[in-house]
Formats: C-alpha cells, sequence, structure tokens
C-alpha cells in the first residue's frame, strides 16, 4: 500500500473517531467504566493466547514473564480506574480572589477527543493497555499504532477488539512499513509514544506541525548507585533479577551500576553466585530472547567493541554464549568501563551491565549529572541522609530505593521521563488529568463588585482600585 494511501486510510480512522466523539463528548462514568470492564474482561478471557501471541513475536518469551509484567500490569491499571474514575472525574472547587467573591470557581475535567498511541514491541500489551486505560478513563477515542516487531500479537488484538469494540471507540493499526510517520502527522488531540529518543524527537516534530500535544515515553542509559552500607547480596538479587526481565530490553532496566571502588571483586563473586543459581544455560525457556537479528548483533558488536577497548567481560551464565540461532545473549558484565566505549555511549537495551567504580558519593553523583537525565535511578541505601542527598542533587523521571523497575507498577505514581528520556506522565490520576482538559470555569454572583472597574472609572472605581493594590502590597511587606 502506498504512503498516501496509508495517510488516507489513518485520517479516515481519526475523523470517524472525531465525529463519534462530538456527537456523545461527554460519555458518563457508567459508561466509561462499562468500557474498562469489557477490556478487563477482553485481557483475562484470552491471557493464553495474549502469552503466545508475544512468545512468538519474541521468538522466546516465558508466559509466566508475560503473565507477570504485562498480563498483571494492564489489569492493574483497568482496576485502579475503576476503582478512582467517579472521583476523578467531580469538578475540582478551587479559591475565589476575595477581590471577586462571591463568584466561583472550579476546574472540570473533560475529553480531548482522539488520542492516538504509538506502541513499542519490548512490553506490546501493557504499553498498549495503560495508556488506553488512562484515554478511556478520560472520556476520549483511542488508535493504537503497534509495532511491526509486534505482528502476532497485533493480529491477535485486531482480532479481538473488533469483537468488543467499535472501531469508531478504538481503533489498532498494524504497522506497514510508513504506518509510524503518517499516524504521527495524524490530528490527534494528543499523542503518546513510547520509544527511543531519536525516534520520540521525529515524533514530536510531526506532531507539532499540527501542534499536537505529546507525551513522550523515551529511555536512556538508567543507573544504578549501591553504597556501601547496603548488603550486596540482597541488592544484586533484585538489581539482576530486573536486569533479566524481558533480556534487559526493557526502558527503565538498570543500565549500568555505581559501586564503591572497594567492594568490585565482592560484587562480581556475588553477580557469578546469584545467576549460577538462577540458570544452568540460556536455553531455559524462561530467558527470552533478543526481539531480532539487528538488536542481537548490536548486543555483540557492543561486547566486542568494550572487549578491544580493554574492558573485562564477565560471562554470568555458565556454558552459554551468545546464540544467533535462538537470538538469546547471556547476562554479562563490562567491568572498567570506557567513556568511548558504545556501551557508555547509549542505552544498552540488553543484557549488559557496564560497572563504574567511584571512591566518593560525590563522584557518583557528578558521574551521572554529566549526563542527559535518565528514565529512572535507583539507590540502594538505608542511609536517610544518603537517600535525601541523591534525591536533592540528580534529577531523572522515576527513582527506585533499594530495587529496581518496581515504580513502574505502582498505580499511583505517575510515570514518565524529563528531559532526553521524555515528557509528560500518565498512570493513575496523573494519566486521567493528562489526556482530560482540565478546564477553568468561573461562574459569576448575580452581584459583582466589578461594575466599578469599568472605563471609564469614577470615583468608586478609583478609590476601589487603589484600595486593592494597597492591600496587596501591605500584605507582603
Amino acid at each position: 500500500m502506498s504512503d498516501l494511501l496509508i495517510a488516507s486510510r489513518l485520517e479516515q480512522y481519526r475523523q470517524r473517531q472525531y465525529d463519534a466523539f462530538m456527537q456523545q463528548p461527554m460519555p458518563t462514568v457508567e459508561e466509561r467504566i462499562v468500557a474498562l470492564k469489557a477490556l478487563k474482561q477482553l485481557i483475562t478471557q484470552y491471557q493464553v493466547q495474549i502469552c503466545q501471541a508475544i512468545a512468538a513475536d519474541f521468538g522466546c518469551r516465558s508466559a509466566s514473564e508475560t503473565a507477570l509484567l504485562e498480563i498483571f500490569t494492564s489489569l492493574e491499571s483497568i482496576n485502579d480506574a475503576i476503582k478512582h474514575v467517579k472521583m476523578w472525574m467531580k469538578p475540582q472547587r478551587r479559591q475565589t480572589s476575595l477581590w471577586f467573591k462571591p463568584a466561583k470557581n472550579s476546574v472540570i475535567p473533560q475529553p480531548l477527543g482522539v488520542v492516538g498511541i504509538i506502541v513499542p514491541w519490548n512490553y506490546p500489551l501493557f504499553l498498549t493497555i495503560a495508556p488506553m486505560v488512562a484515554a478511556i478513563a478520560a472520556g476520549n477515542r483511542v488508535m493504537v499504532k503497534m509495532s511491526e516487531n509486534s505482528q502476532h500479537l497485533c493480529q491477535l488484538l485486531q482480532q479481538l477488539f473488533v469483537g468488543e469494540f467499535n472501531e469508531e471507540q478504538i481503533c489498532i493499526v498494524a504497522e506497514e512499513g510508513q504506518t509510524g510517520i503518517a499516524f504521527s502527522q495524524l490530528k490527534f488531540d494528543h499523542l503518546i509514544f513510547t520509544g527511543s529518543t531519536t525516534t520520540g524527537k521525529a515524533v514530536m516534530a510531526a506532531a507539532a506541525t499540527n501542534l499536537v500535544p505529546v507525551t513522550l515515553e523515551l529511555g536512556g542509559k538508567s543507573p544504578v548507585i549501591l553504597t556501601d552500607d547496603y548488603d550486596v547480596k540482597i541488592a544484586l538479587s533484585r538489581i539482576l533479577g530486573g536486569k533479566v526481565y524481558n533480556s534487559g530490553q526493557t526502558c527503565v532496566a538498570p543500565d549500568y551500576m555505581l559501586i564503591p571502588q572497594a567492594l568490585e571483586g565482592e560484587v562480581i563473586r556475588q553477580a557469578q553466585a546469584i545467576m549460577a543459581q538462577r540458570f544452568s544455560d540460556i536455553q531455559h525457556p524462561d530467558y527470552t530472547s533478543i526481539i531480532d537479528d539487528t538488536s542481537f548483533y548490536r548486543l555483540c558488536d557492543t561486547t566486542k567493541d568494550a572487549i578491544e577497548q580493554g574492558a573485562k567481560v564477565i560471562n554470568l551464565i555458565p556454558q552459554s554464549e551468545p546464540n544467533p540461532q535462538l537470538r538469546k545473549f547471556p547476562l554479562q558484565l563490562i567491568c572498567q568501563p570506557t567513556e568511548t566505549m558504545i556501551a557508555m555511549q547509549r542505552e544498552i537495551f540488553g543484557p549488559l551491565l557496564p560497572i563504574v567504580t567511584y571512591q566518593t558519593l560525590q563522584q557518583a553523583l557528578d558521574y551521572i549529572n554529566t549526563r542527559e537525565r535518565p528514565l529512572a535511578l535507583y539507590l540502594f541505601s538505608n542511609d536517610k541522609a544518603v537517600q535525601q542527598q541523591v534525591l536533592n542533587h540528580t534529577r531523572s523521571g522515576g527513582v527506585a530505593i533499594n530495587d529496581v523497575m518496581l515504580h513502574v507498577a505502582q498505580d499511583d505514581l505517575p510515570f514518565g521521563g524529563i528531559g532526553h528520556s521524555g515528557m509528560g506522565h500518565y498512570h493513575g490520576r496523573e494519566g486521567f488529568e493528562r489526556l482530560s482538559k482540565m478546564r477553568p470555569v468561573m461562574h459569576q454572583a448575580v452581584i459583582s463588585s466589578t461594575k466599578y472597574l469599568y472605563a471609564p472609572y469614577g470615583k468608586i472605581g478609583k478609590r476601589l482600585i487603589n484600595f486593592i493594590i494597597n492591600r496587596k502590597l501591605s500584605r507582603y511587606e
């Protein structure tokens, strides 16, 4: 299909959704909950087929991992919205300036219209459902563009959603080569993109032609700081567990570790022992494949580059080497990395974990702060003063203390990046408000003093203006 035909078809979908929205611009809370419950039922009923489709797209991905990281998180986000959407929809009372009383002020959440969602391949269900839930709760129509690496899941979801929702409410679009470009140029009322920083810039530029507001969930190099007051074994058990999820193909995965120089030997020994207990080799069905050949060989090149530049690379899974047929790549540490190595120049997005040593905490903070702001930051320390120092002197999209990645699964916490790791938040109430127009409304009273504030100004008006100004000035002296 030609680019023009793709763009024309997508615009027809969007226009039909927008026309339907204008016919019903304010869905009731009951209607929104019905849609959310239907979405929940769909995922619950077809979770086996969903896991199978995602596994087919990856080549190997454990059904248990998909159930934990995608089915569970999706259902939790739906349950949270069902529970709270009635409260979120209530008008918010706001204070009225003394000089304009007895007028009343409020903010009312209203749907935007049609929300576009561009979904990546790494968590294709959850990153479809989580923003969709926010959009539905806010009363919007939804168009979803799936990744070209999620063909099996896309086909399944298209079949399932057609049976449960009409396309004027939710429309799922497959990638056909140039679909993403055309999709990002549509005149949405809001566009959510999850993916790389490079692509995020292109999406934002495309959306800007129609002044479409965007939420960008990107990535970056999310650091882990380990301090000497924390148990190394406990820390590594959690860090490596998070890193192995989806074989490191997670936007909030630990990208590199900052550890005290004196702990380097112990960190390596503990990491080897932990992984030897968990996996005898990468043939294990719970060890996820790399998504495609390009990504697999990128990891091979990253490792080769590190070795050639003098890094010590330690394979943490015994009797396992990168397997191009299965696209499985064993978890490896990169010790003594340098700034010129590929591993330290871009997001790894795979099972490689560089270890950088520091002598003082300030050195670790300086190391982080000279780089682009990451999507997540992880600190392992029980020292409250250290925790506060790190929170005060770094910036990141989100933070988890004494664990990794789990903050994303907290429905009452907003999720979003900062700087090169993204902009805007969603999840929970923040998602509802992000995809609503929080519309300010002032209700003027029958009797109002503003009649004295119109030109030309009489004596009463001038006295009133002078009184207001002098009163304001005196309050702040």
